[in-house]
């Protein structure tokens, strides 16, 4: 008996052995400062992603568009594991101040120095941060610092009728109940620092993300922005657009804002990637440039779902997304994921692109996918710090290369309707191409020339590694693992015979 358990434990110990050896890839260390391009956004408005206290639920109207719907920030902190599974290392809140009547999207602020009691308490606030950041997942909040709602006790205050702008067209879907204040006065620009010195004093908030940047007095962001460094110069900024075709080059050029929007890519890839076909090179010349990053989206709670524009054009959720994930998590920039794309959701106009999340549509695949990707990126330095350059092009095929202390990767996407292939001149001999998504590996031919053949619709992440051949060496420890398998089980098959003549 005590020698069948001991066969027993040395056939499991070799077989785990074996899995380990199979499943098991280069690792390589991620950077100790944590800087934007390492982080994986996910945009979450509260009132429409979870539900999970219905002794809140006063104003909640399901069937009116424009009511509150329920979401909380305990519904928020339920699903961190998620989060975690699926890469996203940063949230980023819709406005979480107290509103007006009705302020479902947080833009009618009363009170900047409390939470909107529909979502909860400054101690839902905190649990919510303390449980994410146990995950190692950062928290935004966005910060609404051009309106204030009609009803804000400012507005009557005849002391202080020169905050309010002059030019008080707020032409939104929720501007008919929001004043514009004026950024140029500096009475303003000072109440406006004091709160965000209020809310990075009373939690543990990681950053803001300012709402309108584009719409706001750049004086004021150069001086918003400059207040805050000086208090934390790790505390994020990042810039949110309100209009898609703003200038935002001062914004770009902002040395303390860390990230902005970068609507002309959104568009870009929303057209390039829900049409079989298109050329995914046309997207080049929207690429971001100055001192911020970009970030990186392909749908908001202000456009159309991206899934619902595929759909329309008959292709596949899944092919699709995997096509425009894998440029959005290996571009240069922080990719930004609104919230229910990973299930996905569908939607056009208001209503139904800013609904409750359907949780219970998901997409196993999909989901396993986000997981791939974004553990990619976390793994490979080189696609968060990397530089960027164009290697080829053929029909809608694109192969890109990120470079980074001396390693680099090749991201090939093919968006064609048939197969391609590129040739790629730039490598060393003695080299391979693995690929991560596809297990594909790409050798030199005789004339020096790596060729990257991809299927329609399919994208691949390659590494350059040493070209060893076939690995002998591994090949037959693995052949003799295996051979021990099998003679073991044939031994403790022939002694449970021999027991049962006996």
């Amino acid at each position: 008996m005590m020698e069948e358990v001991n066969m027993k434990r040395t056939i499991g110990i070799l077989f785990i052995a074996v899995f380990v050896l199979f499943v098991h890839s280069p690792s390589y260390a991620q950077a100790q400062t944590s800087e934007i391009e390492e982080e994986i956004l996910y945009s979450i408005i509260i009132d429409r992603y979870n539900n999970l206290n219905h002794d809140r639920d006063k104003q909640v109207q399901l069937d009116d568009p424009n009511a509150y719907h329920g979401g909380d920030l305990e519904g928020i902190t339920a699903k961190l594991d998620s989060f975690e599974e699926l890469g996203y290392t940063t949230l980023v809140l819709s406005p979480l101040m107290n509103n007006a009547s009705g302020g479902y999207h947080g833009y009618w602020i009363e009170d900047f120095y409390s939470v909107e009691e529909q979502f909860g308490n400054m101690e839902d606030l905190h649990t919510l941060i303390e449980e994410a950041h146990k995950r190692d997942i950062k928290v935004i909040m966005e910060f609404v610092t051009n309106y204030v709602a009609e009803s804000h006790p400012i507005i009557e205050d005849s002391d202080k009728t020169d905050w309010v702008d002059e030019d008080n067209q707020i032409n939104t879907a929720w501007g008919e109940k929001a004043v514009r204040l004026n950024q140029r006065n500096a009475a303003v620009q000072q109440y406006l620092i004091d709160v965000a010195n209020y809310w990075m004093s009373e939690t543990d908030i990681d950053g803001f993300k300012l709402h309108a940047a584009d719409q706001s007095s750049q004086e004021f962001i150069t001086n918003l922005t400059r207040a805050i460094k000086a208090k934390n110069e790790d505390f994020y900024l990042l810039a949110d657009v309100l209009h898609q075709h703003a200038d935002t080059t001062s914004l770009q050029e902002n040395n303390h804002i860390d990230a902005v929007d970068n609507y002309s890519l959104q568009e870009k890839m929303a057209k390039v990637f829900s049409k079989a076909g298109t050329p995914v090179s046309d997207l080049n010349q929207s690429l971001g440039t100055g001192n911020a990053s970009q970030m990186i989206f392909i749908d908001d709670k202000t456009t159309e779902r991206f899934t619902q524009a595929l759909a329309e054009n008959g292709r596949n959720a899944l092919t699709t997304w995997k096509l425009a994930l894998t440029y959005m998590y290996t571009l240069p920039g922080v990719p930004e994921i609104y919230q229910g794309t990973e299930l996905p959701m569908y939607g056009t106009g208001l209503e139904e692109v800013q609904q409750l999340v359907q949780f219970n549509s998901g997409n196993p695949d999909l989901t396993e996918f986000h997981n791939r990707i974004s553990s990619l990126r976390i793994q490979f330095p080189v696609l968060t710090h990397g530089d960027y350059q164009m290697v080829a092009s053929k029909g809608a095929m694109t192969v890109f290369k990120r470079s980074y202390e001396g390693e680099s990767m090749y991201i090939a996407i093919n968006n064609d309707e048939e197969s391609q292939s590129v040739s790629i001149s730039d490598l060393p001999s003695g080299v391979e191409l693995r690929g991560y998504l596809g297990d594909n590996t790409v050798r030199e031919d005789e004339d020096g020339i790596y060729k990257l053949g991809l299927a329609r619709e399919t994208a691949e992440v390659y590494t350059v590694e040493e070209d060893n051949g076939l690995n002998w060496l591994f090949i037959g420890f693995v052949v003799g693992i295996f051979i021990l398998f099998i003679i073991g089980v044939i031994v403790l098959s022939a002694k449970q015979k021999h027991r049962k003549t006996k």
